[in-house]
């Protein structure tokens, strides 16, 4: 079968082509030197956006590097035949608003260093505000939870930390959850037992306890535990430092190391961690990057 190009899926005709996608800006394409295009979907994103990006004209053998605002991101390739690199560039929740440089860089025939670069516009994000009330424990940790919770965040940022040189996935990402449509709560700041606290990073789908959890596409488990805040938790790296996460389930059904397939079983909807009801917590990360994993989601016909 015939591998599907994680760009042509996300991307298709355009925005129309994603679960969620907000509206556009002007795509762009520059004529960088060498036989080398850049084309990129929007020259502006709002903050948590997902944006594609194909260099095109490449040869076999020419190593080219790429830059978003000074942090090294991974190109790949369809086949290794193709004379085109593809990459996301993804925009964080909180990346403060302003004009930030996508660099290209490659050696040029006289082997001295070529730079193509084009600015992208990070606009604020419309994100409302929810107040909910938790056990206390989940708002002001003892000091034993508190070095949990934070070892916890020592080994997620291990993990983010690791960019397979892989594509594991094969066509289109999928909906965790069979039967939905959409989520939401993707980005509101919320007041937890009348405290500020960090924005919400993955979307929310409410389900019954017990409900199926399916992988969004085929990839390696990198996490399958139980965390402080997250309760039960699985993470999948799917190449290329694309990971996908679900949190708060009752039961986990794999783990660490496992190689899944796209919609395999890989745990039940449950209400583990700091939750007000059962729910999955859906959250997409690339590079560090963390964005509405709804827009990694072919729309359904």
């Amino acid at each position: 079968m015939k591998r599907i190009g994680l760009l042509a899926v996300i991307a298709g005709l355009g925005a129309s082509a994603v679960v969620g996608a907000p509206s556009m800006g002007t795509p762009v394409k520059k004529v960088c030197g060498d036989g080398l295009t850049l084309r990129i979907s929007s020259s502006t994103a709002a903050q948590g956006n997902l944006l594609t990006v194909e260099v095109s004209g490449a040869k076999g053998n020419q190593e080219i590097a790429a830059e978003w605002d000074g942090r090294s991101i991974p190109l790949w390739r369809e086949t290794p035949a193709s004379a085109t690199l593809h990459s996301l560039l993804a925009v964080d929740l909180e990346k403060p608003p302003g004009k930030y440089e996508w660099k290209l860089s490659w050696a040029g025939p006289d082997g001295n260093p070529v730079v193509c670069s084009q600015a992208i516009t990070v606009r604020a994000g419309k994100f409302s505000t929810e107040r909910l009330s938790v056990e206390n424990q989940y708002v002001q940790p003892d000091p034993e939870q508190q070095k949990r919770a934070e070892a916890d965040q020592k080994k997620m940022r291990a993990i983010y930390d690791t960019v397979t040189p892989e594509v594991f996935w094969k066509g289109k990402f999928e909906l965790p959850l069979k039967g939905v449509t959409k989520g939401s709560n993707f980005g509101r700041r919320r007041v937890l037992n009348g405290e500020a606290r960090s924005p919400h990073t993955g979307v929310d789908f409410p389900a019954a306890a017990g409900t199926p959890v399916y992988a969004a596409q085929a990839g390696k488990v990198a996490l399958a535990e139980n965390l402080y805040y997250s309760g039960n938790t699985v993470v999948i790296d799917h190449g290329y430092g694309i990971y996908t996460l679900y949190a708060h389930l009752s039961e986990i059904d794999v783990h660490a190391g496992d190689a899944v397939e796209g919609a395999a079983v890989i745990g039940k909807v449950g209400a583990t961690g700091r939750v007000t009801g059962p729910h999955l917590h859906w959250g997409l990360t690339i590079d560090h990057a963390r964005v509405n994993a709804l827009q990694i989601v072919q729309r359904r016909p």
